[in-house]
């Protein structure tokens, strides 16, 4: 028997037949990440169903990562911003720093920029005369936090420090102590007063030295009711898989003493391009509470993305609790401060995120769109009032500020559907299916020619020279003047049109089974053989002053044209659709 091949059909392609082929990069000098062994782990299948806590770093570690650091009054406009959205936890700078961060920090506490209900937070290394010139900065804050850190993994301790693991344990334990001392020393009891460690380099740092350290930390610190303590443990240097990532989490959850006292936060950064990922399976492992940016800046490939994750959690039906309803407006605060652009495909904020240039896309976002509107007509609800439920639309973009008219935009790529989606959106024009591929197949020819983007105004442009001759811009064999109809006992439609044909005002009078058919038969009387083969129309919108739109499908002298009319006279519309064709096939 012959086998499929011997009689002329193509090789499939299997793995077989795909072969990646070895590089010379040089992969012996980088080691695998470590796995933690949890049998019986339990955030694959946990459901994120409320919003983490959330601590913006904008003004410290977005900050510290720019080319030309933020001025003042850009940080200010920067703290506005997350005060406006709602952010109640905002890391304000590393004070210990320069004058800059410290001056900045005394700013907004004496000017009384800080609501009572938005707790500020300082960053600071374990030594002590930056530890008390850190908690100097706080005085006569409303709400403040002390966030405490040094670096805990091996290569930071063989390398950077040369010290053991009970020295790096003793250096959280003594700043912690440290931190203590000051507080009660320079702050008063107007200040309420928190406090958070770091392990630094927590991804690279054994696990059971991290959670010694930690333990170390709270015997000082104490934490008990009433009296948290923020053990933070962060991605400074993404290293694993999210999933790894979320292993160590549920691990340090499970083992921390006085879990029910510990605020566990995530702070991962974006080495892999997985720190979004890496941060939600951390919260399904147990964490409380991210630490990020806005639109995930920060050191190196930065610092997680606060935008897309509270995001995400919009688009899933739960409140992140942050407003991002003007997204336009936080991108550009967020480039105006940071002096960095958001790019055109970043998640929910990019110009382009909600844009479909493809045919395809286009046509299935018009098709959900009209689903929408049908289905709320149909339960006599609102479209805001049922589930969002359009293709490629993971949210609707006017519940982040923007419009519809950047959805769906057309260039060469772009079939049907897009065309009459700007139609209709801009111009409440439903083309007919037919007529939107006529007319698609016009845009097509000027795309393949000119190249680029077609904005919605010219394609306006070219549609009104194509079916719609204004005052500007008469072209034609016919211009229709008045028209005036009556119906016989018998059913028969009288017609008498004034009009202009060929440049001679003409009174033209025809019969038939209603206006249209009337119309043609008067049209034949000057030569013109016309034959509808389709007609549609409908209401542009409510109202006594509503316009309607007609379109007509014609076979004119052997070429079947389109042609529309708009007027607030259904009658007189028909038959400016009629016009439009048969100017059409004189062109």
């Amino acid at each position: 028997m012959s086998s499929p091949n011997s009689v002329g059909r193509p090789t499939p392609i299997t793995a077989a037949t795909v072969r990646q082929r070895p590089t010379a990069m040089p992969v012996h000098k980088y080691g695998q990440y470590e796995a933690v062994d949890i049998a019986d782990r339990t955030w694959p299948n946990a459901r994120i169903t409320k919003a983490p806590r959330w601590l913006s770093t904008d003004l410290r570690d977005g900050n510290q990562a720019l080319i030309d650091p933020m001025s003042p009054a850009r940080k200010r406009e920067m703290f506005d911003l997350l005060v406006r959205m709602g952010y109640k936890e905002i890391e304000v700078g590393f004070p210990s720093s320069g004058a800059t961060d410290f001056d900045f920090v005394r700013s907004i506490i004496e000017g009384g920029a800080i609501p009572e209900d938005v707790t500020i937070s300082v960053l600071t290394q374990a030594r002590e005369e930056l530890i008390e010139r850190t908690v100097e900065s706080l005085r006569g804050a409303p709400r403040a936090t002390v966030h405490l850190y040094n670096a805990t993994a091996p290569v930071f301790r063989r390398v950077v420090f040369r010290g053991t693991r009970d020295q790096v344990k003793q250096i959280a334990v003594d700043g912690t102590r440290l931190v203590m001392e000051y507080a009660d020393k320079i702050l008063g009891d107007e200040t309420v007063f928190g406090y958070q460690y770091s392990p630094e380099i927590f991804t690279d740092t054994e696990l059971d030295f991290a959670l010694e350290v930690c333990e170390g930390v709270m015997d000082v610190w104490q934490p008990e009711e009433g009296r948290e303590i923020i053990l933070n443990l962060p991605a400074t240097v993404e290293r694993s898989t999210p999933s790894t990532h979320a292993d160590r989490f549920e691990w340090m959850s499970r083992n921390l003493s006085r879990r029910e006292y510990v605020c566990l936060s995530v702070h991962p950064h974006n080495d892999r391009g997985t720190a979004v990922a890496a941060a939600e399976l951390a919260i399904m492992a147990g964490a409380d509470r991210i630490e990020g940016c806005l639109f995930g800046q920060g050191e190196r490939t930065g610092n997680v993305d606060l935008v897309t994750l509270g995001m995400n959690l919009f688009s899933q039906g739960v409140d992140p609790q942050i407003d991002f309803s003007q997204i336009d407006e936080i991108r550009r605060t967020a480039e105006y401060c940071n002096q960095m652009e958001v790019h055109p495909r970043h998640p929910y904020a990019g110009d382009l995120v909600y844009t479909s240039f493809s045919g395809s896309h286009q046509d299935a976002i018009k098709k959900g769109f009209e689903a929408m509107e049908a289905e709320a007509a149909a339960q006599g609800k609102t479209v805001d009032e049922i589930e969002w439920a359009v293709p490629y639309l993971p949210i609707d973009p006017k519940d982040v500020g923007r419009s519809y008219e950047a959805v769906i935009r057309v260039n060469s790529q772009s079939g049907k559907g897009g065309v009459a989606y700007v139609l209709k959106n801009g111009h409440k024009l439903d083309l007919p299916r037919r007529m939107q591929i006529e007319f698609s197949k016009i845009i097509q020819a000027k795309t393949d020619t000119e190249g680029g983007e077609v904005t919605p105004a010219q394609i306006w442009a070219v549609f009104q020279d194509e079916y719609l001759p204004t005052t500007d811009n008469a072209w034609g064999r016919i211009a229709l003047r008045s028209a005036q109809a009556s119906t016989s006992s018998d059913g028969t439609d009288a017609l008498t049109v004034e009009a202009v044909v060929d440049g001679v005002e003409t009174a033209l009078t025809g019969t038939g089974n209603g206006p249209i058919s009337a119309f043609v038969d008067a049209l034949a009387a000057v030569g013109i053989d016309a034959r509808v083969l389709d007609y549609s129309e409908h209401t542009m919108s409510e109202g006594a002053s509503a316009q309607a739109a007609s379109y007509i499908e014609c076979a004119i002298d052997g070429r079947v044209l389109w042609g529309i009319g708009i007027d607030p006279n259904t009658t007189r519309a028909s038959l400016k659709a009629l016009v439009s064709a048969v100017n059409r096939a004189g062109r």
